[in-house]
């Protein structure tokens, strides 16, 4: 079984997912998505599936912001494999 994604976050969402962190106005929900991000600069560290549960739905959320949507399409693309590719999941 493939458990293993190579991808990390890139340096452009790393300062993005910095930015949005540092915003006072910043959600509950974009802050675990910047954390999230941040984890995996530069480090061998994959999404949780609870982190990828919420990116999936933030990206579906016609009222969720420009950044906000980039940082969960970042996450997701991070998930760990849980399955053989072509697999039924």
């Amino acid at each position: 079984m493939n458990t293993e994604n190579l991808k990390e976050t890139s340096d452009r969402i790393a300062r993005l997912a910095t930015l949005v962190l540092q915003r006072t106005e910043a959600t509950h929900q974009e802050k675990e998505l910047a954390g999230s991000a941040l984890a995996q600069h530069h480090t061998a560290k994959q999404t949780s599936r609870a982190i990828g549960s919420l990116a999936a739905r933030l990206l579906g959320d016609h009222t969720a912001s420009y950044e906000t949507k980039e940082l969960a399409g970042c996450v997701l693309t991070q998930v760990r494999r849980l399955q053989e590719p072509g697999s039924a999941a």
